[in-house]
């Protein structure tokens, strides 16, 4: 990587104290905000915003969970409850546009606050990059970490069969002198990689696999040398499965952002 610079990233909360509003608020999500691998996720897709210039905010310490994982698991009170208190707060700054890069704070902040009076333009990092690519804001570099490397991408359920989205990720990968192969099971049959419903946060139930185990099956036929997330849950789920296998000095695990950040070198 290149030189390391500090970024100050601006909060919702200091730029409305300056009146200035954002072109867009990225919703950093729990994982991008609390776990320790996703967190470099974000600081590449920071790192991206700032090379093109958009202008963002966070909401900091005023962020919390979109709700997702307490819906999945059955709790709807606690999930009306944390989007109304988002919503109220979205709308208290005036926001019209976000991106993230969590496909279940995306699918759940795009689909499910309107039903209670949260409507914004949702976009997943995915497409939002993809759309700075076909703008030329971004260019991805020739050469660089991937060249010639197999990668492989898994679809994560909510952009994918949730959203339809299933280009936007795959573009991105083909801008970089790589080797772009598919897994046996890919776009509208791909395999969840078994984090969804809540799952994510509680034991499995008692069967002859894990879901996560299976997936990584199909990963290592493709003996790609680097797998592609688009999703924190897919992520974990992801590099869990290749350390089932002792695979970990085979086979990588990178976001979409880091691709660009990586192989730019930003």
């Amino acid at each position: 990587m290149g030189e390391t610079k500090t970024i100050t990233v601006p909060t919702m909360a200091n730029l409305m104290a300056h009146g200035k509003k954002p072109e867009v608020l990225f919703w950093v999500g729990c994982a991008g905000a609390f776990d320790d691998r996703y967190q470099k996720v974000t600081r590449s897709f920071i790192k991206i915003l700032e090379h093109v210039g958009i202008t963002y905010g966070v909401l900091g310490m005023e962020e919390s969970c979109t709700g997702d994982p307490a819906r999945r698991a059955g709790n709807e009170f606690l999930f009306q409850m944390q989007a109304k208190m988002n919503i109220q707060l979205l709308d208290g700054y005036e926001v019209k546009k976000v991106v993230t890069a969590c496909p279940h704070c995306f699918n759940t902040l795009k689909n499910e606050y309107p039903d209670l009076g949260g409507n914004y333009e949702v976009i997943h990092h995915s497409s939002f990059l993809q759309s700075l690519i076909d703008e030329g804001r971004i260019k991805v570099e020739e050469g660089g970490y991937f060249k010639g490397k197999k990668i492989t991408f898994h679809d994560s359920c909510y952009l994918g069969r949730g959203n339809d989205i299933y280009e936007a990720p795959r573009k991105i990968l083909e801008e970089l002198d790589a080797d772009l192969v598919e897994m046996k099971r890919s776009k509208a049959n791909g395999l969840c990689c078994g984090a969804g419903g809540a799952q994510m946060f509680k034991d499995a139930e008692k069967g002859d696999k894990e879901v996560n185990v299976e997936r990584t099956e199909d990963l290592i036929e493709t003996n790609a040398k680097i797998v592609a997330t688009a999703c924190p849950f897919c992520m974990t789920m992801m590099t869990d499965g290749i350390k089932h296998f002792n695979k970990e000095e085979d086979i990588e695990v990178y976001d979409l952002a880091e691709f660009i950040d990586k192989n730019n070198d930003l």
